[in-house]
């Protein structure tokens, strides 16, 4: 039942009230005075009070100031009784009413089906006001749990993320010096890569990137590493790129893995014949730079020679070959690492990439890192749009 507070210090208008209100079936107090009305207010929390606005000792301008400064009673409808002739009548006291934080005035003599019908216009703006505190608190309780559902998640692809990194290769060195960097997206991203050497004569290179971003698209990234990494692929050569990505994208059909494809490229290099025999499906192309500058820096792109892995089930990939010079470095990277956007909103692009390698080549300064400070200063935003991740490979 709805509570009613009324506030006044005529007994004949306190009895008026009180039968009124209780026959419209409200529950209703009345108090005689200010300080009265004011502990009453907390004890019950009515939805409406009615005080008048002339009384001895606290009149009803402070005690309505008082209810509305308080937090629990500040929604609490508050109907100001004033004289004939007074607020509203007047100008000024309606201001100073308003001020207080009356929401609503009737005048005395008071004449009771207006006040029937100020009552209930009041009591529903009450409940309409209770309404809205409350589907605020339920909004405030859901961005809280929102909030923490997305910290949570937020911290589980960091530790995602992290767990990608700690599967990346360290630096090699010795015969075939390589080193990679692996910089990620805000999003978790489909990019993993390897050196390693299948036996003393033939090192495995590749890096391969998935479609999309998210937890799906590191997951399979990861079962492709490991795949390759402890050379699980049943009849399959390592040292020979076109059968390993054919068992891959026998083991790796898209509609068996979330419609999800991937491009790769895998190269194998012959450390006594000094070739290096590579098959690119659907990757960006590798970079092969010959020579000194003082010889004059030969580019040779090793390109896609077949769609990415996953798209179709009888492909068949080709192999190329190449023989390696002194003073070779070869790259292999990720869109990301040229897919960059420029303040003028064009894509920065790999041709604008490869011109970097050949001028840090003959600029002599190949360190990954600077390649690296070269991207960092065109990206205009904080983090990458993409994974991006770069191998290089020095043959000696």
């Amino acid at each position: 039942m709805l509570k009613i507070l009324v506030i006044d210090d005529d007994p004949i208008v306190r009895a008026a009230l009180k039968r009124t209100l209780q026959k419209q079936g409200y529950d209703t107090t009345v108090v005689s005075n200010g300080e009265e009305g004011i502990t009453q207010a907390q004890l019950l929390r009515p939805a409406l009070i009615i005080c008048d606005w002339v009384m001895s000792q606290l009149d009803g301008l402070e005690v309505c100031r008082r209810i509305k400064a308080n937090p629990e009673l500040a929604t609490t409808f508050f109907i100001l009784l004033t004289a004939k002739g007074a607020a509203p009548g007047e100008e000024e006291d309606r201001v100073r009413g308003l001020d207080a934080g009356a929401d609503e005035f009737i005048s005395k003599p008071i004449e009771m089906n207006e006040l029937k019908a100020r009552v209930r216009a009041g009591l529903r703006l009450h409940q309409l006001n209770q309404d809205l505190q409350s589907q605020k608190q339920v909004l405030e309780t859901l961005n809280q749990n929102l909030q923490t559902q997305k910290q949570i998640l937020e911290a589980e692809l960091a530790e995602a993320a992290d767990y990608v990194r700690s599967l990346l290769p360290s630096t090699l060195i010795g015969a075939v010096r390589a080193e990679a960097l692996f910089i990620p997206s805000t999003q978790l991203g489909g990019d993993s890569f390897d050196y390693y050497w299948i036996d003393d004569d033939h090192l495995a290179i590749y890096l391969l990137d998935v479609s999309g971003h998210g937890v799906g698209s590191a997951l399979l990234s990861v079962s492709v590493l490991n795949v390759l990494r402890s050379q699980s692929l049943p009849n399959t050569n390592f040292c020979q790129p076109s059968e390993v990505l054919k068992a891959l994208n026998h083991a790796f059909q898209m509609k068996n893995h979330g419609d999800k494809y991937f491009t790769i490229w895998y190269g194998v290099y012959n450390r006594p014949k000094r070739q290096l025999v590579y098959a690119n499906a659907g990757h960006p192309p590798g970079i092969l730079l010959s020579g000194t500058p003082a010889t004059k820096i030969q580019v040779r792109q090793l390109d896609s020679l077949d769609l990415p892995i996953g798209f179709l089930s009888d492909v068949n990939f080709d192999d190329a070959a190449f023989d390696i010079e002194e003073n070779s470095t070869l790259y292999i990277f990720s869109d990301g690492a040229y897919e960059i956007n420029q303040p003028d909103s064009k894509m920065w692009g790999i041709e604008a990439f490869i011109d970097l390698l050949i001028n840090c080549s003959q600029e002599n300064t190949r360190h990954i890192n600077q390649i690296l400070t070269h991207i960092m200063a065109l990206n205009t935003k904080n983090n990458f749009d993409d994974d991006l991740s770069l191998l290089k490979v020095d043959f000696g």
